[in-house]
C-alpha cells in the first residue's frame, strides 16, 4: 500500500514501511516545506507504534543520485535571522524524530547523501551505502555548519577529532573510507534490498 505526496512516497509493506523521498528534480533537497511534512509523517508513524504491538522497522531512502543534497541554500539565503532559527528548530525536531524513533530506521543511500541529507542519514540507526554513494557536510565551505544535530550524532559514531575534521574540512566521504571509520554498515549493490533482507532477518531471529 502506497501513499504520496509532493515530499515523499510512503510504501507500506507487511514486514516495515519505506519512505521514498522525492522531488521534481530528484535532489531531495530539505525545505521548510519538506521538513515539516517529513516531521509530520515521523509522528504519525510513531503515534502508530504507540498504539500498536507491531513494531515495524523503518527504511528511508531517494533515488539512485541522489540520496538527499540537504538544505535549499537559495531557500535559506532569503531568511531573516529569526525565520534562520526556526528552520534550524525544525531539522533538529525531524533529526530527533528519526533519532528516537520507536523502531529501527535504516537509511539506503544511493548517491549523493550531503549536508542535511547527511544529518538525516546520521539520525538514522543504520546506514547501508551504495557504490556510488558520496557522504560530507560542505557546509564550512559555505561559511556554514550544520545546525540539525549532525555535529553530535556523527562525534558520536566516529569519535570527535575525525567528526571535526571532515566538517571542518568539508570533506567528501567515499564508501569505502565511509566504511572504514564507521559511517556507514557495508557496501551493497542495492542499499534498499539488503535493508530489506536485514529486516526480515531479524524479524525471524525475533520469531
Amino acid at each position: 500500500m502506497q501513499s504520496a505526496t509532493e515530499h515523499f512516497i510512503l510504501e507500506s509493506r507487511d514486514e516495515c514501511a519505506i519512505i521514498h523521498l522525492i522531488s521534481a528534480d530528484r535532489m531531495n533537497r530539505l525545505t521548510l516545506a519538506r521538513v515539516q511534512s517529513l516531521s509530520a509523517l515521523m509522528e504519525e508513524l510513531a503515534e502508530e507504534r504507540a498504539m500498536k504491538t507491531n513494531r515495524k522497522p523503518l527504511v528511508i531512502t531517494g533515488n539512485d543520485k541522489y540520496f538527499s543534497v540537504g538544505a535549499d541554500l537559495n531557500e535559506i539565503a532569503a531568511l531573516s535571522t529569526i525565520e534562520a532559527l526556526a528552520f534550524a528548530r525544525s531539522g533538529q525536531r525531524l533529526m530527533s524524530l528519526i533519532d528516537q524513533f520507536p523502531s529501527p530506521v535504516y537509511a539506503a543511500i544511493s548517491g549523493y547523501c550531503m549536508g542535511g541529507g547527511f544529518d538525516l542519514a546520521l539520525a538514522c540507526d543504520s546506514r547501508v551505502s551504495a557504490v556510488n554513494a558520496t557522504f560530507g557536510h560542505r557546509g564550512a565551505a559555505l561559511g556554514l555548519l550544520t545546525g540539525w544535530g549532525g555535529t553530535q550524532r556523527l562525534s558520536h559514531l566516529i569519535g570527535r577529532t575525525r567528526a571535526l575534521q571532515l566538517f571542518i574540512r568539508a570533506e567528501r566521504l567515499q564508501p569505502r573510507d565511509a566504511l572504514s571509520i564507521g559511517l556507514i554498515s557495508e557496501i551493497v549493490e542495492n542499499p534498499l534490498v539488503r535493508c530489506l533482507d536485514l529486516i526480515a532477518r531479524r524479524a525471524a531471529e525475533l520469531d
